[in-house]
């Protein structure tokens, strides 16, 4: 059973007094994915590497796959993982930078929470959230990421264009990009990491209508994706 203030506190987030007798509304009118875009613009404020937000993004998924998405206010999720994320990656933030920076995003123009009430609220929720996501996911917070394969994948495909050519060529930095945004999504969980990989690869390289030399010539065995 959620200990009932912890459920109150995530239910109201990071809204302010008069955003709050909107919630309702504004929470209808949302466009989809706001959570998980606010996720990665605090990520980014916060300086945080790209596999510490792709570690934040699919604890917030794996959280609401196993949680009424009405429940709890995605924003303090979010949050809750980007703090939890630092940890797990060895890329700390402090908790008032979080506070601060998620505030801020939700509050635009706001000036940062001084130590008053609300700011020990969050700061407590945040961190009895943090727990709360780690109970949800049974203590696993192991992931295997599709960053590590497309590191191999263009190590491969360095070999097969060339240092010079795949150096002047854009398709490494679309790929990264590809990856980062598929985040957003919680279909980043049904996939393996290396068909996710790959394919992100794949659809740069025909983004910019670039063929892989000697591909007609291999087999699959032999092909830049199998290492």
């Amino acid at each position: 059973c959620v200990n009932s203030t912890l459920v109150s506190a995530l239910e109201k987030g990071f809204r302010t007094t008069s955003s709050a007798e909107k919630a309702g509304r504004l929470q209808e009118e949302e466009p989809k994915g706001m959570p998980e875009r606010f996720l990665f613009e605090c990520a980014i404020k916060l300086s945080m590497k790209p596999l510490t937000s792709a570690t934040a993004a699919v604890l917030f998924h794996r959280f609401y796959r196993e949680s009424d998405e009405s429940e709890y206010d995605p924003y303090m999720i979010a949050s809750s993982c980007l703090y939890l994320a630092g940890k797990i990656k060895d890329d700390p933030v402090k908790i008032r930078d979080v506070i601060n920076v998620a505030h801020s995003t939700i509050n635009r123009g706001a000036q940062p929470l001084e130590l008053g009430d609300e700011y020990w609220s969050m700061r407590d929720t945040i961190v009895q959230a943090e727990l709360f996501i780690t109970r949800i996911l049974k203590f696993d917070l192991t992931t295997v990421h599709p960053h590590k394969y497309m590191l191999h994948y263009m190590k491969s495909l360095q070999d097969w264009f060339g240092v010079k050519e795949w150096n002047a060529l854009p398709v490494a930095k679309t790929a990264a990009s590809f990856l980062q945004d598929f985040h957003h999504s919680a279909k980043i969980l049904d996939h393996k990491p290396d068909h996710v990989a790959v394919s992100c690869l794949a659809l740069a390289f025909q983004a910019y209508g670039v063929q892989v030399p000697l591909t007609d010539d291999v087999d699959e065995t032999t092909a830049w994706y199998n290492i």
